[in-house]
């Protein structure tokens, strides 16, 4: 069996780079003197005086394709908070509310009170307040039984405290913080490896120590709290939320021209539900961790001397956390060695 990749599941990557080049303009065409930032950045910026809100909107994706198939609807909503607010507290922003979408081919009230029994759940575990959304009624447009999330975050941060990556310097050391699963990122490629059906999902894996439903479904990590905390009691230089594109994609949006990342890759903790979707799929190691988190849902980037006592610090807010590299002048990009 060839190696498959995210383009072989119908992921254009570039074409995502394309599409973007392209609305760049309009976006910016829009822009007046308070936005912060173009295209690119975890959040959209926007300067209020002393205050920047730092917003963020996002989907669940394809993995609703295994709640579909195992008719379990409670916890994708924690997941479409987390892809947001994961998003804005990467420039050091509080969450201060979320609003979702949801749209259905025809509306199924219990299936609809679940969902948003998650995105509460996921608010409350962001600490933010949801104020609002919309639910569409769409007959015709979605199969029978399926629907799609999405959402939007706004937050809030004092602009002497933004984060963004003008004060990473070669020798900062990049932390990584552990997923708790794949997240809510490849699973266009996840659904060309294993069928979303009920009892391929329902199949006990002793390496993972659970049904591969049950994993699939894991829901996304929320790093608010421990990030904020971590950012009051330390010096935190720049981070990153590790969705789609994986490491190659979304780590280097944390560093500045000029300079690289050198990851050792014996130093990531990859999670076995990643070696599993490697074996059956046969995919390269570059195509895994231009993919999926490999086990590192989130980066924060430290002067060398906090390393110890910001890993530290984590763990005392319950997040697994460890170095995995540097930052060195030169290069571009990441290079995992």
């Amino acid at each position: 069996m060839p190696s498959l990749t995210y383009q072989d599941a119908g992921v254009s990557v570039e074409a995502g780079y394309e599409a973007v080049r392209r609305m760049k303009a309009y976006a910016e065409s829009t822009f007046d003197e308070h936005v912060m930032q173009s295209l690119g950045s975890f959040g959209g910026m926007y300067s209020l005086g002393e205050q920047v809100l730092v917003s963020g909107t996002d989907g669940v994706g394809t993995k609703l394709k295994a709640a579909f198939a195992l008719d379990r609807h409670d916890t994708v909503g924690i997941d479409c908070v987390a892809m947001c607010a994961n998003d804005v507290v990467c420039h050091g922003a509080k969450p201060l509310f979320f609003l979702d979408y949801i749209a259905t081919g025809k509306l199924v009230p219990e299936v609809a009170a679940g969902v948003v029994k998650g995105v509460a759940e996921g608010c409350r575990q962001a600490g933010c307040a949801l104020i609002g959304g919309e639910t569409a009624e769409m007959p015709g447009f979605y199969p029978e039984g399926e629907y799609d999330l999405a959402g939007f975050c706004v937050g809030m941060v004092q602009k002497d405290k933004l984060i963004d990556n003008t004060r990473v310097r070669a020798g900062d050391v990049l932390i990584a913080l552990a997923s708790s699963g794949v997240h809510s990122n490849g699973f266009s490629l996840v659904r060309k490896l294993v069928e979303m059906r009920r009892d391929a999902l329902d199949e006990y894996l002793p390496e993972l120590g659970k049904t591969l439903g049950e994993e699939l479904l894991t829901p996304t990590r929320i790093y608010v709290g421990p990030v904020l905390s971590l950012i009051e009691r330390a010096e935190v230089h720049s981070v990153a939320h590790i969705t789609g594109g994986g490491f190659y994609e979304n780590i280097p949006r944390s560093i500045p021209k000029g300079h690289s990342a050198r990851i050792e890759k014996r130093s990531v903790r990859v999670l076995p539900i990643f070696r599993l979707l490697q074996k059956r799929g046969g995919m390269e190691e570059k195509d895994m961790f231009g993919t999926f988190n490999m086990g590192v849902g989130m980066t924060l980037t430290v002067p060398a001397a906090e390393a110890d006592g910001a890993v530290a610090l984590l763990a005392n807010e319950g997040v697994e956390a460890y170095a995995i590299g540097e930052i060195v002048a030169g290069g571009e990009g990441v290079s995992l060695c």
